[in-house]
């Protein structure tokens, strides 16, 4: 995700068992000026209130492309 060249558009980790440490990491991914991700499907993980803030931040920064979080 990280990669400058990474062409990935959409990241389906639905019942991964992806905690909110995994969202951190993730997030933090998302983060980088590279990221491509448009769509990301977190459906049926272990996630919190702390990972949904976290993610649903990146919906509102106008500087990243991710644009559905499920």
């Amino acid at each position: 995700l990280k990669s400058p060249h990474s062409k990935l558009d959409s990241l389906s980790l639905s019942g991964c068992l992806i905690t909110d440490v995994g969202c951190a990491s993730l997030t933090a991914a998302l983060r980088s000026n590279s990221s491509s991700v448009r769509e990301l499907d977190l459906s049926y993980n272990h996630t919190g209130d702390s990972a949904v803030k976290l993610l649903s931040s990146r919906l509102e920064d106008p500087q990243h492309k991710l644009q559905t979080l499920r």
